[in-house]
């Protein structure tokens, strides 16, 4: 056997189900590793498919599938939370290591038990009702949920929604009996008490089998149509103590739950400097694109050591703000191809760190990000006006201050 072959056999694999762009980044990360990232993709098409070698194409609805994808990796984790809980609980009867388990991965999955049970830990969270079970009794539930908050809640899906999708912002009675009377039956859904915020921020760590825990700065996020669209490391103006006390909430949640991987916990600051836990998630995260070219070790780094239980990287930033800007899909599509636009981007800002995911362009569809990296003496509102104008650009092919590359 020669010194490829036997090194290949001794490098760990790692299973990820789902082929899109945190599982193409992850490969990426586990390069670097000397490894191959393993990929569940629905189609050969997928980010994560088009650059792993070792790739199983099937669905992530299918036991069988997972089982093939499992067979041999010594780990299997997620780019996202959609797996049936009885399929990875079936995993894990057969002895595959399963990271995040499944104990701990329901809360991602199920919003209600999310809040049920940070609620027994003494955590902040939205006042909610359980809408399940009876109908009848659901829509009485909601009544007089809704009366006792003036009708400012929130209809949520409790599976499934993300991105803004399966969530519906209300303030009246009749709308909010519009959306719970049109749902389907096999959609559950929660209230929740609208928050009076000052704005939102993510704070995400990492934890090991072993229980190493690891927190990156907190951040703000800056959302657009019910979705991310611009990251600000660290969140300006935050107090070190309110910080702190972010980051430690979610290693503390980690440690209760038994994560392991990298987990954001999404976070409303109140008007009056409180937190409320928003939402989590048990993988990488949108929000943590950022670490990719800010800090020392990267989230999809990260989330390989811990699933692997290597000991922990550094999370320290490497230089001054950094802002990551989303490159979302422009309503048309630009006549110029994404290999012009990155050439004159390129061009033009030769600092800004551009991350395509390999999808097609549609409107509101997230096809890649960039991030800025500041100076230390640099303003975090002039890295944030770079990264912005960085993604416009690429989006749209349009610069957003401006310029003409040959004008006069």
């Amino acid at each position: 056997m020669d010194d490829v072959h036997r090194s290949l056999m001794t490098m760990p694999v790692v299973t990820m189900i789902g082929g899109g762009q945190l599982a193409r980044m992850t490969h990426q990360s586990a390069i670097a590793l000397g490894q191959c990232l393993r990929v569940l993709a629905a189609s050969e098409t997928d980010p994560a498919a088009q650059v792993s070698a070792d790739t199983v194409i099937g669905s992530h609805d299918s036991l069988e599938d997972l089982r093939r994808a499992a067979q041999g990796a010594n780990v299997v984790t997620f780019d996202h939370e959609g797996v049936p809980l009885e399929h990875l609980e079936a995993l894990e009867a057969d002895g595959v290591a399963v990271r995040p388990p499944s104990e701990a991965l329901r809360f991602a999955q199920d919003k209600l038990a999310m809040r049920t049970r940070l609620r027994g830990l003494g955590l902040p969270v939205p006042d909610f009702a359980d809408l399940s079970g009876d109908r009848v009794a659901a829509r009485e539930a909601l009544l007089g949920f809704g009366g006792r908050h003036g009708w400012n809640i929130v209809l949520k899906a409790v599976r499934g929604g993300y991105d803004g999708r399966g969530v519906w912002l209300l303030d009246d009675e009749a709308a909010a009996l519009a959306v719970f009377d049109g749902i389907d039956d096999e959609t559950v859904l929660m209230a929740e008490a609208k928050v009076a915020m000052r704005r939102e921020l993510s704070a995400l760590i990492a934890r090991s089998p072993f229980g190493q825990g690891a927190a990156w700065p907190v951040v703000e996020t800056i959302q657009r149509h019910g979705q991310c669209a611009v990251v600000l490391a660290p969140a300006p103006g935050l107090a070190p103590a309110v910080a702190e006390r972010a980051q430690q909430m979610a290693l503390r949640l980690a440690d209760e739950l038994g994560v392991v991987g990298v987990m954001a916990m999404e976070l409303f600051e109140t008007v009056d400097g409180a937190l409320v836990v928003n939402e989590l998630a048990m993988r990488p995260h949108n929000s943590g694109h950022w670490t990719m070219d800010g800090a020392v070790t990267s989230q999809f780094e990260q989330h390989l050591r811990a699933v692997l239980d290597y000991p922990l990287g550094a999370t320290d930033p490497v230089a001054g703000p950094v802002v990551m800007a989303n490159v979302l899909g422009a309503p048309q599509p630009p006549q110029m191809s994404m290999d012009e636009r990155v050439h004159h981007l390129m061009a033009r800002m030769p600092e800004a760190k551009i991350h395509l995911y390999g999808k097609g362009e549609r409107p509101d569809r997230k096809i890649g990000h960039v991030n800025i990296v500041g100076a230390p003496d640099s303003s975090l509102e002039e890295v944030r006006e770079r990264a912005e104008r960085a993604a416009t650009w690429l989006s749209t092919a349009i610069w957003n201050d401006g310029w003409e590359a040959h004008g006069e």
